[in-house]
This record gives structure tokens, C-alpha cells and sequence, in this order.
């Protein structure tokens, strides 16, 4: 299942507040600050972004090559049939 657009958009938000705290961080903070926060923020991206990996595999049929071509192709199971 996608996020909602409406999760989507809050992690956007978020991503942009990040971006600030992180700004203001680099400036006066000491450097593991900016650091949690950097990884903060490509937790939110790497959340967005694999929402969409994951709905694409969970929807792939059997034998369906798609968009990654042979790279989820069982090998063994063609030889058996």
C-alpha cells in the first residue's frame, strides 16, 4: 500500500524543517548534532522512497519481469518446468 498523500506530505514538511534544523546545526552546534539530524532526514527520504520499491514488488506476478528485468527471475524454477 502507497503512503496516503496526506503521510507524503507531512514527511515532506518534515523533510523541509530537518533541512532547517540542519542549517542552523552546522552553524552552532557541535558536529554529532548535525549529524543525528542528517540522519534523521535520510530516513524520511529513504521511507518515501521505498514505499513506492515495495509496492511495485508486492504487486509483480509470477514470472513478470517489469521494470528490473531478469533480476527477479528465479533461474532454478525455469529449469524444473
Amino acid at each position: 500500500m502507497a503512503l496516503s498523500s496526506q503521510v507524503e506530505e507531512s514527511l515532506r514538511d518534515a523533510q523541509g524543517h530537518l533541512r532547517n534544523a540542519l542549517a542552523f546545526s552546522a552553524r552552532s552546534e557541535k558536529t554529532y548534532v548535525s549529524k543525528h539530524i542528517a540522519d534523521m532526514l535520510h530516513r524520511v527520504d529513504n521511507l518515501i522512497d521505498v514505499t513506492d520499491v515495495i509496492e511495485k514488488l508486492e504487486s509483480r506476478k509470477q514470472g513478470d519481469k517489469g521494470l528490473w528485468g531478469h533480476y527477479f527471475v528465479d533461474e532454478h524454477h525455469d529449469e524444473d518446468c
